[in-house]
C-alpha cells in the first residue's frame, strides 16, 4: 500500500452535519486516508443541523486524518444567498490554501466547481470534478429554478456552459452512474471523446446497513416508540422528500396498499417537512393510525428499515435522473428490503431487475400500481441474502473507495 502524504481540499456547498454529507462524504474520505490522503473538508452548514450535529460528526472524523472547517449555509434570497456563499467559500479556501499548499481539489459539482477551477488556475491544483448529478438540470427539474423567470435562465445557461468547462479542464471526471457516463460520452462538443469517466455510485456501509448486527434489545425498544406490532406489515420510505422525490404518488400508493392489506403501517424516515408528509397523507385518505413519520440518526436508520416488509421510493423520471444514483437504494438493499420503484432514474431499474430486488412500475397509473400491489398480496418471493449480495456487488462502501483510489493514483500519476 503505497503512502501518498498527498493534501486533498474537499469542498461541498451540502453540510456534513447533512445525512448526505454523513453517508456520502466522510465515509469515502475515510477510507481513503489509509492510502496516506490527508483531507480538509470545507462545508456548508444549516446553522440548526450545525448546532445539533457538530458534535456528531467531530467524532465521526476523530480517526482520521481529516479536518473540518464550516461556513454558515444561506438559503432566504435565491440567488443571492448562493452567491453570498459562493464568496464565504472561496474567501476560505484560499487562506486554507495558503496554509496547507493542497495538492489537490476534490469537489462536487455547482458552486464548489467554480471554486476549484479558480484554484487550478491560480495555484496549479490538480482537480478531481466529482459529478453527483447533472447539477444545474437538477435545480430545474426538481422545480428549483423556474426558466420562465430571466434571472434564473441566466444561472442555469451559467452553470451549464461551467459544467462543460469542468469536463474540459479537470484532471479526472467521475460520476455516479453508467447511463450518466454514455449521456457524457454523446456530447460532440467535448473533444477526445470518449473522455475517462470512472463511475462511481452512491455506495452503503455495509457493516452499518446489517440486519445481522442489530440489537434485538434495542429494537424491542424501537418498536414499541414506533407502536408496531408483530402483525404489523410495514412499508417504509428512507430519505428527503419534495422536488423530485414524488411524495404524492408515494402516498397515493400506500392508500391503495391499506385498502388491500388491512395490517399495512407506513415508515416515512425523513430529517424534515413531517408536516409536508402527514398533509399527503389526509390528501389521499391514509387513516393518521397507518402513518408513522421520524428523524432519525444515521446509526439509528437501520433499526428503523429493519421493520420492513418493503421500501419504496418514486423519483421524477427527467433527464438529470439519468445522473442519479440514490443512496437510500444501497442502504435499503443491504438490508435485504426489496424496493417498489419506478424506472428511468440512473441505473436503478437495471440493478432492481439484475438482482431481483423488487418491483418496477413504468409509470403511476392505477393499473401500474395495482399490478404491484397484487403481486405484494401473493406473497414475497425475494431473497433476502441476494438482495443483500446485490448491494455488496455494485453498492460497497469499500468498492468506492478502491474506485476513487484508482482514479486518485492516476490523476498524480
Amino acid at each position: 500500500m503505497a503512502i501518498t502524504n498527498k493534501k486533498i481540499l474537499f469542498i461541498s456547498h451540502d453540510g456534513m452535519t447533512d445525512p448526505l454529507g454523513q453517508s456520502q462524504v466522510i465515509p469515502y474520505l475515510a477510507g481513503l486516508t489509509k492510502f496516506g490522503y490527508a483531507f480538509t473538508i470545507l462545508s456548508c452548514d444549516k446553522r440548526g443541523q450545525y448546532a445539533a450535529n457538530k458534535d456528531y460528526v467531530k467524532a465521526l472524523i476523530a480517526p482520521y486524518l481529516i479536518e473540518w472547517v464550516s461556513v454558515p449555509y444561506h438559503k432566504n434570497i435565491p440567488v443571492l444567498s448562493a452567491v453570498y456563499d459562493f464568496y464565504q467559500l472561496k474567501k476560505t479556501a484560499k487562506k486554507l490554501q495558503e496554509t496547507n499548499h493542497f495538492d489537490m481539489v476534490h469537489t462536487r459539482p455547482g458552486i464548489p466547481t467554480l471554486i476549484a477551477l479558480y484554484l487550478k488556475k491560480k495555484y496549479n491544483l490538480r482537480f478531481l470534478n466529482d459529478i453527483r448529478g447533472f447539477w444545474a438540470d437538477e435545480r430545474v427539474d426538481g422545480g428549483i429554478w423556474d426558466l420562465r423567470n430571466p434571472v434564473f435562465k441566466l444561472v442555469y445557461k451559467f452553470f451549464k456552459k461551467h459544467e462543460h468547462e469542468c469536463l474540459l479542464r479537470a484532471d479526472y471526471t467521475t460520476c455516479l452512474t453508467y447511463a450518466a457516463r454514455k449521456e457524457i460520452h454523446t456530447r460532440k462538443n467535448i473533444p477526445n471523446q470518449p473522455i475517462p469517466i470512472e463511475v462511481i455510485p452512491c455506495s452503503a456501509d455495509m457493516n452499518l446497513f446489517d440486519i445481522n448486527k442489530i440489537d434485538p434489545n434495542l429494537k424491542k425498544i424501537f418498536k414499541a416508540d414506533l407502536n408496531l406490532h408483530d402483525d404489523d406489515f410495514v412499508i417504509t420510505y428512507l430519505g428527503s422528500i419534495g422536488g423530485w422525490y414524488l411524495t404524492d404518488e408515494m402516498m397515493r400508493f400506500c392508500k391503495k396498499v391499506a385498502n388491500k392489506i388491512p395490517n399495512a403501517k407506513f415508515l416515512f424516515i425523513s430529517p424534515h417537512s413531517h408536516g409536508e408528509i402527514a398533509a399527503a397523507a389526509i390528501k389521499w385518505g391514509l387513516a393518521a393510525e397507518k402513518l408513522i413519520v421520524r428523524q432519525a440518526k444515521r446509526h439509528e436508520v437501520p433499526i428503523l428499515l429493519s421493520f420492513s416488509s418493503y421500501a419504496v421510493f418514486f423519483i421524477k423520471a427527467c433527464y438529470s435522473k439519468l445522473s442519479s444514483s440514490p443512496t437510500k437504494h444501497g442502504e435499503i438493499m443491504a438490508m435485504g428490503i426489496p424496493v417498489i420503484t419506478n424506472t428511468g432514474v440512473g441505473d436503478v431499474a437495471e440493478i432492481v431487475t439484475k438482482y431481483n430486488g423488487g418491483y418496477l412500475v413504468n409509470d403511476f397509473s392505477d393499473r401500474s400500481l395495482n399490478d404491484v400491489i397484487e403481486k405484494i398480496v401473493a406473497g414475497n418471493t425475494f431473497s433476502k441474502s441476494i438482495i443483500r449480495k446485490g448491494a455488496k456487488d455494485f453498492y460497497s462502501l469499500e468498492t468506492a473507495v478502491d474506485r476513487y483510489r484508482k482514479v486518485y493514483s492516476k490523476i498524480f500519476a
